[in-house]
């Protein structure tokens, strides 16, 4: 692994000057074609900019610009929604909705998963520039494939009727990630059907696993085809989370897999029965790869078992932070040291905003892009539309911040709501390489962090509990002071946690928090707050609430995380439903 010592800790001046002329070059692009779009045209948050920019010189880029970083306010959903929301009127007129944010119309409209509780945001995603639109993933290496699942599945399909009776057009309601493969590819959904005998390069499925219902079958059928494979080089997941729960349906089914691969058969699944035709044509017989998999046996407790199934394997690719981050000593555990892990990159539903950056560490170390985006930033205490908006060049090394968006996708000034802390600049461009630290708390989470409530249940974990499968935080209000209540699923039986030892858990965090947040230390001894609550969930309980969550969002439960902070009453009610034991 590479150290980061190239970065910089701040930017000469020669370097910020370039970096200037880079960012406002992309801003340009991105706003000049973008104040054309409704949005831009009739939202009264950017009444003043479009009052000042009309009284000025419209050609003048200097001035355009001044106006922007003047006028521009930081921007919610709630600006948006109104707009958007036409484009699921029905009928829906291709007039009423093109050029809605950007020039127009979408390629798809993406969906966030909704797990903190809320509504699912809905936000169109236009084709970018040509050189922008990444390749479709390929063969990682001269002689191997990568084990990456992907999904082609959508919530909905939205009809819009064109102009001048040319029929109409259809726009999916999908993941992110879904919606740029069809992108990328050109796959519109009319035609998913008549690709099934298409086999992209380098993935150890075939297309027909992208359209399978249903998280068992969905990742069963992407690991008998990866488990027939010994050639794979590459995994590849949302998050790391998601790895651990295809071993465990690989182990639950583990002598169903193996004899399939042995007899060149597709396993008789619930929600196959349209593709099992076209899966069938690309499955033969492998007894030979049949008879090494018996040998080396199920997931189970040995280190390392992925380089024993897949020799060749030398990157993970996972984001490992966040929530993920209780599951990397299992993750690590299972691929074993040799295999080198990347994170995806750092983005969400509206855009993309960094890489991994390879000179550092590609886990965690992200520099933010210009591609999809101007990436600005507040400071992390900021709640108010009128606080500065900080460039990349006027960031701080060591502060936290949370992200601005300026999209292509038509954006302005969009608050993302995660906090990154900045590490150096890159010498090369000058962007800035950053760490993900956790979303913006609400309501009496304000006391901790996320990034302190992961670290105090993994570091206990460590000593008193063990492997943690998932966790999440309720207000545990049983008695009062309240408590912050981990509600834990572990691996392996809960039986070994009935001694005394696990019992020093709950005392254990709290000792932990106080160590780490002045506000939960001074919280505590204030009477606010009592000691934390430890109880346990049943087995399979987060495998259940994300495959929920994400057949009511029309998404893979590889694209859905449980947030650590659980606020939504009906979730709490649904985590709660499923305590077996408290510590």
């Amino acid at each position: 692994m590479s150290p980061a010592s190239d970065l910089l800790d701040s930017l000469p001046s020669e370097a910020s000057q370039q970096l200037k002329e880079h960012v406002n070059q992309l801003l340009l692009e991105i706003i000049r074609p973008n104040s054309a779009s409704q949005f831009a045209q009739n939202a009264s948050i950017l009444s003043k900019f479009r009052e000042a920019v009309a009284q000025g010189d419209l050609k003048d880029d200097i001035e355009f610009l001044r106006q922007f970083r003047a006028l521009v306010p930081i921007t919610s959903y709630e600006h948006y929604e109104p707009f958007i929301a036409k484009f699921f009127a029905s009928p829906c007129r291709e007039a009423d909705v093109k050029d809605m944010l950007a020039p127009g119309l979408p390629c798809f409209l993406a969906t966030t998963s909704a797990t903190t509780g809320k509504e699912p945001k809905f936000f169109p995603r236009y084709r970018p520039p040509t050189q922008y639109v990444h390749r479709a993933m390929t063969i990682p290496s001269s002689e191997g494939t990568i084990f990456a699942p992907f999904t082609l599945k959508y919530s909905k399909v939205l009809k819009i009727d064109c102009e001048d009776s040319q029929g109409s057009q259809e726009l999916a309601v999908c993941a992110v990630s879904s919606g740029f493969m069809r992108m990328r590819m050109n796959w519109n959904i009319e035609h998913d059907m008549d690709r099934l005998d298409l086999w992209i390069p380098g993935q150890t499925a075939p297309y027909a696993v992208a359209l399978i219902e249903g998280n068992r079958a969905f990742f069963l059928l992407h690991a008998l085809f990866a488990l027939a494979d010994s050639k794979v080089t590459t995994m590849s997941f949302v998050f790391a989370n998601t790895f651990v729960s295809v071993l465990h349906y690989i182990e639950d089914e583990w002598l169903l897999l193996v004899d399939c691969i042995e007899n060149g058969i597709i396993p008789d699944i619930e929600t196959t029965d349209d593709l099992r035709g076209a899966l069938k044509k690309h499955f033969t017989a492998h007894p030979a790869r049949a008879a090494e998999l018996r040998e080396i046996g199920p997931p189970g407790v040995a280190e390392g078992w992925a380089v024993r199934v897949w020799p060749a394997l030398t990157k993970f690719i996972g984001i490992t932070g966040g929530i993920a981050a209780v599951i990397v000593p299992k993750v690590t555990h299972m691929l074993g040291p040799s295999v080198t892990i990347w994170s995806h990159s750092f983005g969400s539903s509206e855009c993309s905003v960094a890489q991994p950056y390879l000179n550092g560490d590609p886990a965690i170390d992200f520099k933010v892009t210009r591609i999809a985006g101007l990436i600005e930033f507040v400071d992390v205490l900021s709640d108010e539309p009128s606080e500065p908006v900080l460039s990349p060049w006027e960031l701080v090394k060591g502060r936290h911040y949370q992200p601005i968006l300026t999209t292509r996708s038509g954006l302005w000034r969009y608050r993302l709501g995660d906090v990154i802390a900045v590490k150096g600049f890159t010498p090369d461009d000058g962007m800035p390489v950053i760490n993900y630290m956790h979303r913006r708390a609400g309501s009496s989470f304000e006391v901790c962090t996320e990034s302190e409530l992961t670290s105090a249940i993994i570091s206990t974990a460590k000593l008193w509990i063990g492997q943690i499968i998932g966790f999440t935080v309720v207000r545990d209000e049983r008695k009062m002071p309240y408590a912050f209540g981990f509600l834990v699923e572990i691996e392996g039986e809960i039986v070994t946690f009935l001694g005394n030892d696990a019992k020093k858990a709950p005392q254990q965090i709290s000792e932990l928090l106080m160590a780490s947040s002045y506000r939960y230390n001074r919280h505590f001894w204030s009477g606010v707050v009592r000691n934390s609550t430890i109880r346990l969930v049943e087995k399979g309980t987060f495998e259940e609430f994300r495959a929920s969550k994400c057949d009511k969002a029309g998404i893979s439960m590889a694209q859905v995380k449980v947030p650590v902070m659980l606020s939504d009453e009906t979730s709490t009610e649904w985590f709660l439903s499923k305590v077996i034991m408290e510590l």
